[in-house]
């Protein structure tokens, strides 16, 4: 059987085995199987994450594979016209028949995947990565390696979407349809970005970032996660040290997006009801 026939079930096998035996012979064994799996991912067969029943499901044996192939590669020469890179993952290919609008000087690796209509601006694509179709990619953003963006997102001008490939059950960053991530915002360590959801300009969201829902009296503080629709901006809140008392960084929701209107018409109408920078 040739590796391109090989099942899902047989791949994961064949990747957990030789991952937990660590050894060189054993990576070597798996070579077939490890390409096998890079390729999916790069033609969108394969996820290292996928929503499922209303969450999403990690598959820590695709990060294995992917954590195999580096030390399966030797470095080389990427000439790209004038430029040229050193490196051991080679650039994306096919931009134009994958319908993919990419300009200069935006990258992606091999074994990223993009769907039909996204549009990348000069930013930067890691390993493992999916963005869905008609997603903005917008100039200097980056999503980090198994980041899953969705659909219609509109990632501004510098935005940061951290990558994940150890701890293997960490979850990567997922932003879900919809979302608009406004200008410099960062977001890492396995945050979810729920469908439609507005993070304004200069946002900061990590696993243990409050972000707290101030629109009634009593707040309702969530983390790792901004729920659907949310509107939100930075903030700080106080904290007592011993050297005194600091606004340490939380993220504020204070409004949310209506379903009564179509998306491009609830973000306006949310960015200036709120004031929210982008």
């Amino acid at each position: 059987m040739s590796s391109g026939d090989t099942s899902t079930q047989e791949l994961e096998t064949a990747i957990r085995s030789a991952y937990a035996a660590g050894t060189p012979e054993a990576r070597e064994a798996v070579r077939a199987e490890v390409d096998t799996v890079i390729a999916r991912l790069d033609s969108g067969a394969l996820r290292v994450a996928e929503p499922r029943d209303g969450d999403w499901v990690v598959h820590d044996w695709v990060k294995q594979a992917i954590l195999l192939y580096f030390p399966l590669r030797q470095m080389e020469v990427i000439e790209v016209g004038g430029l040229e890179f050193h490196d051991k993952i080679p650039l994306k290919k096919n931009f134009a028949q994958a319908g993919v609008r990419v300009v200069p000087h935006a990258l992606c690796r091999y074994g990223a995947h993009l769907e039909r209509g996204v549009v990348m601006m000069p930013s930067y694509v890691n390993i493992g990565a999916y963005v869905g179709s008609g997603t903005m990619v917008d100039t200097w953003a980056t999503v980090g390696s198994c980041a899953q963006i969705g659909r219609d997102v509109h990632l501004s001008g510098g935005v940061g979407i951290g990558g994940v490939l150890e701890p293997l059950q960490a979850a990567p960053v997922i932003v879900e349809d919809g979302a608009f991530v406004g200008s410099r915002c960062i977001v890492v360590e396995g945050v979810r970005v729920e469908k439609e959801a507005v993070l304004g300009a200069g946002v900061v969201l990590t696993a243990s970032t409050p972000i707290i829902d101030v629109r009634d009296p009593e707040r309702v503080v969530h983390r790792g996660r901004v729920p659907t629709r949310s509107v939100v901006i930075p903030g700080t809140q106080p904290r007592t040290f011993p050297a005194g008392t600091f606004g340490v960084p939380c993220a504020l929701i204070i409004g949310q997006r209506k379903e009564s209107t179509d998306r491009k018409t609830s973000l306006n109408d949310a960015l200036r009801e709120h004031a929210v920078a982008v």
